[in-house]
Order: structure tokens, then C-alpha cells, then sequence
């Protein structure tokens, strides 16, 4: 089985190369932080209580991603910070993070904040479904 491309002299499709791989650079000597995700739903006493909604503590009925990330030793304006659907792209001076996200995101409302005491960067995601009986807003 082989694919026809559309220029002959290329080598593979744009099809074949995973999303985010434009951001992964094997040879950067740069140390990659520690890191933690969570997810987090919104909840009220119909759910909690009395099951209205179907909403359970599965990742499929979250509606956002948070991740936080360890920078020791970082100041704020040293962070970069490249967020694309799928991949969160962070870059200090000694650290780097490419992360492929386990759902696709909204990059419009996401949000980060720097913790300067706990020297943590948090980065909160709104995961971006297609609405079925569980996410229906």
C-alpha cells in the first residue's frame, strides 16, 4: 500500500507527522521540569446529591485540565509559554516542557498564574468536547 503525495519530492504527508512535533527538539540540553495533571469539573447539589446531570468523577465529564508545572529558581518573565489544541509548549533558560495534552483545548480561555512563593507555574485548560449527554453546556 503506498500514498500518492501531492509534490513527488516529498518524503512522507503532512498526515504521517503528529501534531506538535514542530515543537520537539531532541538535541535541546535543556532539563524537562517536573510537572502534574489534574483534572477539575464543575459540580452543583444536583450532581453531588442527586445524579441529575450523569456527570461521574471521570476524566470524560471534566471540563478543565490543570497542570502544574515545578520552575525553581525562574522569574516570571522568564517564562515562555506556546499553547497549541493538543500541546502545551513551556521555555525558561533551564527548563523546557513539550506536553501533548490528553484532550484537545479552547486556547482562548485558558489561563495561567505564576505562584512565586511555591515557585510552581499553573496552567488551567478548558478541555474543548464535542456535546453529547454528558457535556451539554
Amino acid at each position: 500500500f503506498q500514498v500518492k503525495s501531492e509534490n513527488e519530492k516529498t518524503i512522507w504527508n503532512t498526515e504521517e507527522v503528529p501534531e506538535g512535533s514542530e515543537f520537539d527538539d531532541t538535541w535541546d540540553p535543556r532539563e524537562k521540569p517536573e510537572y502534574e495533571i489534574s483534572f477539575k469539573q464543575q459540580v452543583g447539589t444536583e450532581d453531588v446529591f442527586f445524579g441529575m446531570t450523569g456527570k461521574d468523577p471521570s476524566t470524560a465529564c471534566c471540563e478543565d485540565i490543570v497542570i502544574k508545572i515545578k520552575l525553581p529558581e525562574t522569574k516570571y518573565s522568564d517564562i515562555t509559554l506556546d499553547i497549541q489544541d493538543k500541546v502545551l509548549d513551556l521555555r525558561t533558560p533551564k527548563k523546557k516542557l513539550l506536553l501533548h495534552l490528553p484532550y484537545p483545548v479552547n486556547i482562548k480561555e485558558g489561563r495561567a498564574r505564576f505562584l512565586s512563593d511555591e515557585e510552581i507555574l499553573e496552567v488551567t485548560l478548558r478541555v474543548s468536547r464535542k456535546f453529547d449527554f454528558i457535556n451539554s453546556s
